[in-house]
């Protein structure tokens, strides 16, 4: 809370160094999740308008804070408080040719500025539910925020239904920027040697993301397993969260940062108290626990998934299109107890033809996904003045 509160008393500060004369395209994203689907669709903006300053504003410090020194964009600051003189004083001072917003974050004072001022503004990997306040009967007023919209790229056609019922038809379905994203992934060097010291060729789970409920089930697994090892990246990389896990566990530990010096192959469990490495390391696995699926939001399954490996989640995931897709699919699997959790574990290492066919599953889910970003980007070329 005191980043999400501070950290927007600089924001006016970064913007200051946009010039009247600089021709911008702005993206809006809530947090980490939405940049990764802005980042395709930024990758070609930058590309095709090289004259062009790109500004990427977060709403979480979650997300802002993991990606603020990122070289993709020239500025990237928090979205200033949705107030009628913050949101004047924001788009003026961006005064971007086009902007572009991620999946959701529908401010109403920003939503009319962008309006007033004939901004062009479009949604990408939109996606919309029926219990959301614009399709009920007092939603009025935030339905006539969405008339800010020239156009929504949404995911699927239940989105296409629900706007087309309260008189919105500029529409098309596009599905998710993230699978241009993740489908890149294997064109590039995922090598780690020193995961492959640790692997040493053995049977290998990659937890990504954890957090603590999903942590007990994990922790309660590797204790009593046998013949494997794990590579456990947590959400949280706090030193207090981290030792607490590391001495949960009953099998020979190593942290990343402690790896120097050792010989990795004699320990079982690896804890990647860092950033920036998991989607490298996914492509060790042999199967992958992916959390945020039991009480938090369920983080990014699109990553092993791309990898062709079996992917293990929580109970909690009917907001996610991707993961209610796996599933039903049967490339992934939801989770709800310990019982069923160690069961599930069980049988993925011992039955190879079974992790395959769960693989083979999601690697074919993601090349049927791809191509968002160039259908995003035909739009987007015709909306900038040469």
């Amino acid at each position: 809370m005191k980043l999400f509160v501070s950290g927007r008393e600089d924001s006016f500060q970064h913007l200051s160094s946009i010039k009247k004369e600089d021709r911008t395209i702005w993206f809006h994203v809530a947090s980490l999740g939405e940049f990764e689907q802005a980042i395709p669709i930024i990758e070609s903006t930058k590309e095709s308008w090289q004259d062009h300053k790109i500004i990427v504003t977060f709403f979480s410090p979650s997300g802002y804070e993991i990606r603020k020194n990122s070289k993709l964009a020239d500025v990237i600051c928090y979205l200033p408080f949705d107030t009628k003189a913050n949101m004047r004083s924001f788009v003026e001072l961006v005064h971007p040719e086009i902007a572009i917003i991620v999946k959701y974050e529908f401010w109403p004072n920003l939503l009319r500025q962008l309006k007033k001022q004939s901004i062009p503004t479009i949604l990408v990997s939109g996606i919309f539910r029926k219990n959301q306040i614009f399709f009920k009967s007092t939603g009025q007023w935030m339905r006539k925020s969405l008339t800010a919209f020239h156009h929504f790229f949404v995911q699927d056609s239940s989105s296409m239904d629900l706007l087309e019922s309260i008189n919105f038809n500029t529409i098309s379905i596009t599905g998710d920027t993230r699978f241009d994203r993740v489908s890149k992934i294997l064109e590039q060097d995922n090598t780690l040697p020193f995961i492959s010291e640790f692997k040493n060729n053995q049977y290998t789970i990659v937890a990504g993301s954890t957090w603590n409920e999903g942590e007990d089930f994990l922790v309660n697994y590797i204790n009593k397993s046998k013949d494997e090892k794990f590579i456990i990246a947590p959400h949280t990389i706090d030193p207090n969260s981290i030792l607490k896990l590391k001495e949960s566990l009953k099998k020979e530990t190593i942290l990343y940062s402690e790896k120097e010096g050792k010989n990795l192959s004699e320990y079982t469990v690896l804890i990647i108290d860092t950033i920036g490495l998991l989607t490298k390391i996914y492509s060790y696995a042999d199967a992958a626990y992916v959390g945020g699926g039991f009480r938090t939001g369920l983080h990014n399954i699109l990553e092993p998934a791309t990898f062709g490996i079996p992917i293990v989640i929580g109970s909690e995931y009917s907001k996610f299109k991707e993961a209610l897709d796996l599933v039903n699919l049967k490339g992934c699997i939801s989770v709800q107890n310990q019982s069923a959790f160690s069961s599930t574990f069980k049988r993925l290492k011992n039955d190879g033809n079974y992790r395959k066919e769960m693989g083979k599953v999601n690697k074919t889910y993601i090349k049927k996904n791809v191509g968002a970003t160039a259908q995003i980007m035909h739009y987007i070329n015709n909306q900038i003045r040469s």
